[in-house]
């Protein structure tokens, strides 16, 4: 994914996740607003799969467990939804780790859990 895809998938996750906070607000458990977020994406045309399952393999290929990421989208952005008072560093922790383990180069945060939606986008 280019810079300039990757920017316009950022814009399309940040609109729809304004729209959907402005629409149910605050106070919701996360995987209502996972729901909502992934029917608006497809909706936008994105390419989304929800609870994905990724690996963490120990230097010899030894699986050590699962993360299961919130959602997928175009097979090329990892996109964890929360719904706290405030994003952390243990959530950026989180992505930055679902990135190494996959691969993949772009993630982004997303809490719906404060008056005011929050928004982290991370590169590896």
């Amino acid at each position: 994914m280019t810079d300039p895809e990757a920017k316009q998938l950022a814009d399309c996750v940040r609109d729809c996740s304004f729209q959907l906070h402005s629409f149910l607000k605050w106070g919701h458990l996360e995987k209502v607003y996972e729901n909502g977020l992934a029917h608006r994406l497809e909706k936008a045309g994105v390419t989304v799969e929800r609870q994905l399952r990724i690996p963490v393999l120990d230097e010899d290929g030894t699986t050590l467990g699962d993360y299961i990421a919130d959602l997928m989208l175009e097979q090329e952005m990892i996109l964890e939804i929360k719904a706290c008072e405030s994003l952390v560093p243990v959530h950026t922790a989180q992505v930055l780790g679902y990135l190494r383990a996959t691969g993949i180069r772009h993630g982004m945060l997303v809490n719906f859990g404060a008056p005011t939606i929050q928004f982290k986008k991370l590169v590896l």
